[in-house]
């Protein structure tokens, strides 16, 4: 019996570590094997890096440009190259746990590869020749540097592989995870809790304590695809924020156009900011930043124009509730019963050592994508479903030669969402509110849940160009946006008529404290010169209106006649200059105080109570500073490795501070605010200039690398770097030339 029992010992031994190994080492293998793009071109690019380490990439051809573009990214962020790459094929979950599943569900959700599939061989010969070469220069990387890849058979990769994940990513920008988050935990789509709903833009908020789901099998594990991944979904529940403005040649005072972007991203990951310059011999020739998994750049300028975007919120999404059989297998449409298409899918999830296989299951009907949960079936459409043609339509603005060419351009209505702000060495600005918005009938109640029995209501294509909200060279000489209402946008006597823009559009009407700021500002000056701009632009300064007043009336009104201590913070705050520049006594218990009842009032959600709010900020500033009054800049910090200096600015001010990290010293390490800031030039008789500047440096993953953080004292000074868009500049300043080659 004994030996028996060792043996059965052994036995089980055995069948729990085959489980275990291959727990470990299934998914590469069950993967679909990638392919590398089907020819044998051969690509060469020269790779100049300025003393910064920016890369200029230079090419005969566009494509060997491309080709140099993914070379010299991988070199300095191969890291989160990879897990881009991932996330276009389904993947990421076994890179980054649960949080990369849930990347992973709206990849086969919203069907990012067969949407790709369906389309990218449509694109124009050129542009996809752009995709191919990036990928080949990803796979080269790859090839020559094996230690560093993170996944087994996730190279090769092809031009199909990129665009899924342009197909993936582009609606999250618009708000579809605030959508996706919510019905996926069974939650209502319109709360009936905190200040009223303005436009259908922000119907839908994520809720903190969803719940996971679990797939309909009994053995499935849950996948929290609920909970927010910030990549795509918007860190704390919100979407990037942005400021851009542009003066005219009447209104900068010197006769200079200025265009200024200042984006506000994430400052590590898959949509943090990397800039670079490229120029072909086929009239390529851009500045600006892209995001990784991008051959060409989002925004810039080339030698005739530019422009920069910020997020914009247009009602794009509609949700509609199907009517299931009992079966659960079909849903009614016109009267008829049709098949809910379903597909099994597999998300690999790491949790330790080992990568668990978790079936889900996702649904499709004629209207789109469908979720299932405890209240029923619900279809979601929204703008830019089932297109790649963003990917041309970037590649055309960036050679586009003159204002009327851009316009034509943007007038395809190709790029899903986000405003543009635009000038251009004639002198021309611009503000468009771009969106691909559903074409929606007149009547229906588009803000709510729509019935899925009517295919009436199933839209095709989107409103015209002509109907989209756009200022062009308004009288002010200014335009301007802060990821506000279109309405605001160019002074009042230029500003665009709400009711000339039809309900159904779903343009949103908030302000924010940003755009409340500079419109303020901008007021105050018949000219914006150069170094008026620069004061507005790092401007720390909140309006007492809105959730700013909110909270400090309800700090106020507080009895603390019982706390002495609490009640040295509610007169501390009282006090409060409006400002975040670090100078005033109040500014680091405000810089607290303030972001909850941001989020708060940007997620319509419960506004927070002020006590408690009030009690954590004071007890976090006396158990780490010992006083509730230690300058603002000893709090909130910019660090990287081993810099680490002062910052300024705030959730919601135009020098932007938005989100952090509590670190173990209970200092606020940020993540997230002014990611990449460019200032360009169009002087008369002059070429094009421009300065920019980023928070760390253009090698954020490589530690070893001189370019590290090599940004971040200047950045924190509110200084500048030149950019080098002319290739004898970029020659001068070289720290690095060498040429990369497929040969």
């Amino acid at each position: 019996m004994k030996s028996w029992l060792v043996r059965g010992g052994w036995l089980l031994l055995g069948v729990t570590l085959t489980a275990l190994i291959g727990l470990m080492v299934w998914e590469p293998f069950a993967a679909q094997k990638g392919t590398a793009p089907d020819s044998d071109r051969t690509y060469s690019a020269e790779i100049v890096r300025s003393e910064f380490g920016v890369p200029h990439i230079y090419g005969e051809t566009d494509a060997d440009v491309a080709y140099g573009v993914a070379i010299a990214h991988a070199e300095d962020d191969f890291f989160t190259l990879q897990d881009v790459v991932a996330m276009t094929r389904g993947r990421y979950g076994a890179i980054a746990g649960e949080e990369g599943a849930q990347i992973d569900y709206a990849y086969h959700l919203l069907d990012a590869r067969g949407t790709a599939e369906r389309h990218y061989m449509s694109l124009p010969e050129d542009t996809r020749a752009l995709f191919e070469a990036y990928a080949t220069g990803l796979n080269q990387f790859a090839e020559e540097n094996p230690g560093e890849v993170k996944l087994a058979n996730l190279f090769p990769v092809n031009g199909m592989d990129v665009a899924t994940g342009f197909a993936l990513r582009q609606p999250f920008f618009f708000g579809l995870g605030n959508v996706i988050g919510p019905l996926v935990a069974g939650e209502d789509l319109n709360p009936e809790f905190g200040p009223p709903i303005p436009d259908a833009g922000d119907r839908v908020k994520p809720s903190a304590d969803a719940p996971p789901i679990m797939d309909d099998s009994d053995d499935a594990e849950p996948v929290d695809v609920a909970r927010a991944h910030p990549l795509y979904f918007g860190e704390d529940g919100a979407l990037s924020g942005s400021n851009a403005w542009a003066i005219a040649p009447q209104k900068s005072g010197d006769g200079v156009t200025r265009l200024v972007s200042n984006s506000h991203q994430p400052w590590r990951g898959g949509v943090a900011w990397y800039e670079l310059v490229v120029e072909s011999n086929e009239g390529w020739h851009y500045a600006g930043a892209n995001f990784p998994g991008s051959p060409f750049p989002f925004l810039g300028h080339n030698e005739n124009l530019g422009w920069t975007n910020t997020v914009n919120r247009p009602d794009m999404t509609d949700v509609y509730e199907l009517e299931l059989d009992d079966s659960g297998e079909n849903y009614k449409l016109d009267g008829e019963w049709k098949p809910l298409l379903s597909k099994r899918v597999i998300l690999p999830v790491k949790m330790g050592p080992l990568v668990l296989p978790v079936p889900q299951t996702v649904y499709r009907s004629e209207h789109g994508p469908v979720i299932k949960n405890d209240k029923g079936a619900f279809a979601i459409r929204y703008g830019g479903m089932d297109s790649v043609d963003m990917l041309d339509a970037y590649y055309r603005l960036n050679k586009a030669e003159n204002f009327e060419e851009w316009k034509a351009i943007l007038a395809r209505m190709d790029i899903p969402s986000t405003n543009f702000i635009y000038g251009d060495k004639e002198g021309n600005i611009a503000y468009v509110y771009n969106a691909a918005i559903p074409d929606r009938p007149v009547g229906p109640d588009w803000r709510n849940i729509l019935p899925g029995n009517d295919s009436s209501l199933i839209w095709e294509g989107t409103v015209d160009f002509d109907a989209i909200p756009k200022i062009y060279n308004p009288s002010s000489g200014w335009v301007y946006n802060s990821n506000n209402t279109p309405y605001s946008a160019a002074g009042p006597d230029d500003d665009i008529d709400p009711d000339s823009v039809a309900p159904e559009m779903g343009v949103e009407l908030k302000e924010t404290n940003r755009s409340r700021r500079t419109e303020i500002l901008m007021a105050q000056h018949d000219i914006i010169d150069r170094g008026t701009l620069e004061d507005i632009k790092y401007d720390t300064g909140y309006v007492r209106e809105d959730y700013v007043d909110v909270m400090m009336d309800g700090v106020a009104a507080l009895d603390l006649s019982d706390d002495p201590e609490l009640a040295k913070a509610q007169a501390l705050l009282a006090g409060w200059d409006m400002t975040s520049d670090s100078i005033g006594s109040a500014d680091a218990i405000a810089l607290l105080m303030i972001r909850p009842w941001m989020s708060a009032e940007y997620q319509n959600k419960p506004l927070p109570d002020a006590k408690e709010e009030l009690t954590n900020a004071a007890e976090h500033l006396l158990t780490h500073f010992d006083r509730l009054d230690p300058p603002m800049s000893e709090l909130l910090r910019l660090r990287q490795g081993d810099v680490d200096l002062p910052l300024d600015g705030g959730s919601d001010t135009l020098r932007a501070s938005t989100l952090w990290n509590v670190d173990d010293d209970g200092r606020l390490s940020v993540r997230h605010g002014d990611s990449f800031l460019m200032f360009v030039e169009w002087e008369p008789g002059k070429r094009v200039r421009s300065e920019s500047i980023q928070p760390y440096g253009a090698a954020t993953t490589r530690p070893d690398s001189p370019h590290f953080a090599d940004q971040a004292a200047l950045f924190v000074k509110h200084e500048l770097k030149p950019v080098h868009f002319w290739r004898v500049d970029a020659l001068k300043a070289a720290t690095v030339r060498k040429t990369v080659s497929n040969r």
